[in-house]
């Protein structure tokens, strides 16, 4: 069996580029929401002639879409996975682009922009660079993620800040056609699984290193020994929006 200092060397040395996250196969699992939302973009694309991929991380859920439309464009603001994105995306045809929340494109040049796990939504700006009638197609991290392993390192939290999609749809101009959530379990079955996932969604413990949190990572290295899983929770929101089309 590897040692905690093993473990933690192991986790270390995983490059945290893209986001695929086969490196956790048989380490950790994290229940998938039921509303397939990769075969949902692969729907909608078939079906766009311009689209927009918003914070596509390296590209990995964009690639698997099995009829791009004519014009594709990700986006992606983190220079790392700029170049993993255009590796996994060139053959879709896609163009990969370098830019944060303020879209280098003109107004209403995409039928369809879509986004899983948004850091953060430009909703002014998806609605700015939507067609009127366009559809924005949204996986995004609903409050609380990971809130267990977050304590875990950070002790108790106050209650996360409700996420008022209802109130940030309306008021981008965009007319809301659906809002699903779902809780899912997420385990973790070696401390090396819990230390590269923090590492790599950098979110659920802000400036988390592996140095910093050394003992808080002991402490989840001994409860896995004892209960052979660390178990957490994920929320996922699936959110539909429509730019209303121009009258007359």
């Amino acid at each position: 069996m590897d040692t905690f200092e093993d473990l933690l060397a192991e986790a270390a040395a995983v490059p945290v580029e893209g986001w695929d996250f086969s490196w956790f196969a048989g380490r950790a699992t994290e229940a998938r929401p039921s509303w397939g939302y990769a075969r949902l973009i692969g729907e909608r694309m078939a079906g766009a002639g311009a689209a927009l991929d918003l914070q596509t991380g390296g590209g990995e859920v964009l690639a698997t879409v099995p009829k791009p439309p004519a014009v594709l464009v990700a986006v992606e603001a983190w220079r790392p996975n700029v170049a993993v994105a255009a590796r996994n995306l060139r053959p879709l045809g896609a163009s990969v682009v370098e830019a944060g929340d303020s879209l280098p494109f003109r107004d209403a040049v995409f039928d369809l922009v879509v986004s899983r796990h948004p850091v953060r939504t430009p909703w002014d700006e998806v609605a700015r660079v939507l067609r009127p009638g366009g559809t924005f197609l949204s996986q995004q991290i609903g409050a609380g993620t990971n809130r267990e392993l977050s304590e875990a390192m950070l002790g108790p939290l106050p209650p996360p800040e409700p996420q008022h999609f209802e109130e940030v749809v309306a008021a981008a101009g965009l007319d809301l056609v659906e809002l699903r959530a779902e809780r899912l379990p997420v385990e973790f079955f070696d401390v090396a699984a819990v230390a590269y996932f923090l590492r790599k969604v950098v979110w659920t413990v802000p400036g988390f290193s592996i140095e910093r949190f050394r003992p808080q990572l002991r402490a989840v290295h001994e409860r896995i020994l004892r209960e052979g899983v660390f178990r957490s929770s994920s929320r996922r929101v699936l959110v539909e929006a429509v730019k209303p089309a121009e009258e007359g």
